[in-house]
């Protein structure tokens, strides 16, 4: 199907943060859009502010029957009443994955795939496209906090993608410029076993067009597997990848470095945002721009502005007294990765993590090592496990991830007991972390500390 064509498209499951930049992409090209979701958000009022009608309710009488095309995520239940109306009434349904799908074969395609980085890296690299003037469409799995968006528009027909696993949906994308930052187990639920989830990460590497290029990171386990039809590796700074950063120098909560390549050189780089990741996700970045031409003197320029990215190591207070970060960390290495860049960023800090684990068979796969990534921290606290898609598994609860931890400083509180914490207790580096709900309390979070 040609997504030029597409005037008329109804999105079951709207809200969520890959569908909704669906939804822009086709109301940005004059289609009329609505949807359904199960709840309204803050995402879903800020859609139907744009001209999108969403309604909340399971009911086929609201439903577009007009609609050219139907897009649907998997997150959806089988038993949706209104999928299973378009679909009992022939309506041509696609999953969200088929429409990106569509849109890699008919413009010039950037994907961004791993089990953890993409977000910020898919980010950055459409951030710096418009910035220095490419241009892109940007389809993202988290909101810019430039633009307070998670998908923008350009008349140049080079489309920027995060490419998720989950679902196996990125098996789907044909890249010309596909970016692999890791292939570390999740989301075991899908894939059964770890092989399996790398050997679908193998498959994305193969899928790329033939004149394409694989840019991956440098060391990954079964490197050797991981092809392109022309490959090359980047890394923090391991000087064996082809593309590496040096003289990294921390500043004010962020860094000053050079990305050096065989061909080419970037020196005194300003990334204002936190984590030594961030500095490697920056890395794969500034060598996209670079396979794409563009003038590395504007890259710098676009990059000293970058903001970041909504839930991704945000810094949400930042004073002398207190420094209040919160991230989307939901696997063991991202819940590593914060909490050693955070340390570093502010030594002699007591650091206090809040982690919300999210789903009961992540839970229960990764538990060890939820537990090792914790102990890094000063104090834990857990809350209760988000379900999100699934129902309670016996004997999986926060306390399989605390009955292996060895830090004896961990407790296990309810949303209104982690208020209650912050409230008494004297914090001097204090983060949030996970994928589920725990956002809604980083305002009332915010406030309590700025008002100490």
């Amino acid at each position: 199907m040609n997504v030029r064509d597409i005037k008329r498209v109804y999105f079951v499951g709207i809200g969520g943060i890959g569908m909704s930049a669906l939804a822009r992409f086709f109301a940005g090209r004059g289609a009329v859009v609505s949807g359904y979701d199960k709840t309204e958000t803050s995402l879903t009022k800020t859609l139907a502010a744009e001209g999108m009608n969403i309604n909340y309710t399971d009911d086929v009488n609201l439903c577009d029957t007009e609609a050219q095309l139907v897009i649907y995520t998997p997150a959806i239940p089988a038993h949706h009443a209104g999928l299973n109306w378009y679909r009992d009434n022939n309506y041509p349904v696609f999953k969200r994955s088929d429409v990106l799908q569509w849109i890699t074969e008919a413009m010039y395609a950037v994907t961004v795939a791993g089990t953890h980085g993409k977000t910020t890296i898919s980010t950055m690299i459409a951030f710096l496209l418009r910035e220095t003037g490419y241009g892109c469409n940007a389809f993202l799995g988290g909101i810019s906090v430039n633009y307070n968006r998670n998908y923008w528009s350009s008349d140049n027909d080079t489309a920027v993608i995060e490419a998720d696993e989950y679902d196996r949906s990125f098996l789907k994308l044909h890249p010309d410029l596909a970016v692999l930052t890791s292939i570390d187990p999740d989301h075991l639920d899908i894939y059964g076993t770890p092989v399996e989830m790398e050997n679908a990460f193998i498959q994305y590497t193969h899928n790329i067009k033939p004149t394409g290029t694989l840019l991956v990171k440098h060391g990954l386990h079964r490197q050797s597997e991981l092809k392109g039809p022309v490959t090359l590796t980047y890394s923090l700074q391991n000087d064996a990848a082809d593309i590496f950063s040096r003289n990294i120098v921390m500043v004010n909560g962020g860094y000053t470095f050079d990305v050096v390549a065989a061909s080419w050189v970037v020196e005194h780089i300003a990334l204002p945002i936190g984590g030594m990741h961030n500095v490697e996700n920056a890395v794969a970045a500034i060598a996209v721009t670079q396979l794409l031409g563009i003038d590395a003197e504007k890259v710098k320029s676009a990059l000293a502005g970058f903001k970041g990215i909504r839930r991704r190591f945000e810094y949400l207070v930042k004073t002398e007294k207190v420094v209040y970060i919160d991230d989307y960390a939901h696997h063991p290495e991202e819940l590593a990765a914060l909490i050693k860049s955070a340390k570093r960023l502010f030594p002699g800090r007591r650091c206090v993590v809040a982690f919300q684990p999210h789903l009961f068979s992540r839970t229960r796969d990764l538990a060890e090592g939820f537990a090792c990534s914790l102990d890094m921290a000063d104090e834990v606290i857990l809350l209760d496990i988000y379900p999100a898609r699934e129902l309670p598994m016996e004997g999986v609860t926060s306390r399989t991830i605390t009955s292996l931890m060895a830090n004896p400083a961990h407790t296990i509180l309810s949303k209104e007991g982690l208020i209650e914490y912050v409230k008494a207790a004297p914090l001097s580096l204090f983060i949030t972390a996970g994928a589920g709900d725990i956002d809604k309390l980083t305002e009332p979070i915010k406030e309590l500390l700025l008002n100490k």
